[in-house]
């Protein structure tokens, strides 16, 4: 199985470090290490701009570090791009957009059980980037069938760049705005989404699945072709644990789950310890296994991870390195209780 479970580690990609050496170190300390995405250190370093490279229409200002989305530059940047869409590299990161990355490749990566890379999903660069009027370009009929085949290119980009480093690499698709489909948003509606999402996945290289922090519809992703759903279940646990039919359909079809439960928010990392996170996540197995999930299947199938990114702590990177060390002694712990290598 090329994603590995047994409780190993990993994290989401977005970190608070303004130091490319040390995230870089923090990243290389799990079980399964990824490329930090640094905003701090530069915008071009952001998920959301480094997901915008190429794509006609982008008007990438640095100084104010924002995006925004220009139909008129969209059609006369649109033939220019597709002269392109056949080469690998026009849709790789270039060094100008991820210093990180390129980092990250020029290192041993063979010795790790897998890595990990990760790029912006359609649904969230499309709600996030909006244009001369503010409105986001998910909703322009012309804009959106070309980002979802755009955005794929490019993650099949990263993944064969990354296989060459790990044959178990695989690719988090960051959907943080998948959260707000649920919401009535005028526009763009879940079942839209649904079916852009399934076209999206179609086209994508395996193993590849979803990241997000926030509290979607989990009937909605689960039920996608994903391999690996990553998620923040400190905050919404109970919530997750009440889809376990869902649930168990997903690990059946062989999809791994990545547990985020560990805070790196400074508040509610300072007041937890590693008995308290234990009856939590335990708990929450519990409730599954009522339902008839098999601990044993489940934890074949689990990731340990920090429950969230943060760039907003008062201590800087601080508590996220506490929080990458914690999920490390929490693994090994977790690990030693259930007997797993």
């Amino acid at each position: 199985m090329p994603i590995p479970g047994n409780l190993l580690t990993t994290a989401m990609a977005v970190m608070p470090h303004k130091d490319v050496d040390r995230a870089l170190a923090m990243a290389l300390s799990l079980d399964i290490p990824f490329w930090p995405q640094l905003p701090l250190y530069s915008y071009y370093e952001d998920m959301y701009v480094q997901a915008s490279e190429h794509f006609p229409g982008m008007v990438l200002d640095m100084q104010k570090r924002t995006l925004r989305f220009s139909m008129d530059r969209f059609m006369d940047e649109f033939e220019e791009a597709m002269t392109h869409f056949d080469e690998p590299e026009y849709f790789d990161i270039s060094h100008t957009y991820s210093v990180v990355y390129h980092r990250f490749l020029e290192l041993d990566l063979s010795g790790y059980a897998a890595i990990r890379g990760q790029l912006e999903g359609p649904i969230s660069f499309g709600f996030n980037v909006k244009d001369e009027d503010d409105r986001p370009i998910l909703f322009n009929d012309t804009v959106r069938p070309f980002m979802i085949e755009f955005m794929a290119k490019r993650i099949n980009v990263q993944l064969a760049r990354l296989k060459k480093k790990n044959p178990n690499a695989f690719m988090f698709v960051d959907e943080p705005g998948l959260q707000f489909l649920f919401n009535a948003m005028a526009g763009y509606s879940d079942q839209a989404a649904h079916r852009d999402l399934e076209i999206f996945f179609s086209m994508i290289e395996r193993p590849r699945g979803v990241h997000l922090c926030g509290n979607p519809d989990w009937d909605f992703l689960l039920n996608l072709d994903l391999d690996i759903l990553s998620l923040d279940v400190y905050s919404n646990g109970e919530i997750f644990s009440s889809y376990a039919p869902s649930i168990k359909r997903f690990l059946n079809r062989g999809g791994v789950l990545s547990w985020g439960m560990v805070p790196t928010n400074f508040e509610p990392f300072e007041k937890e310890d590693m008995k308290s996170l234990e009856i939590r996540l335990k708990t929450i197995w519990s409730v599954l296994g009522k339902h008839g999930i098999d601990m044993d299947f489940l934890l074949s199938r689990s990731l340990l991870s920090p429950a969230t990114c943060c760039l907003v702590n008062p201590d800087g990177e601080k508590t996220v390195e506490k929080a990458f060390e914690f999920v490390e002694r929490f693994s090994r712990k977790l690990r030693d209780d259930y007997g797993l290598e």
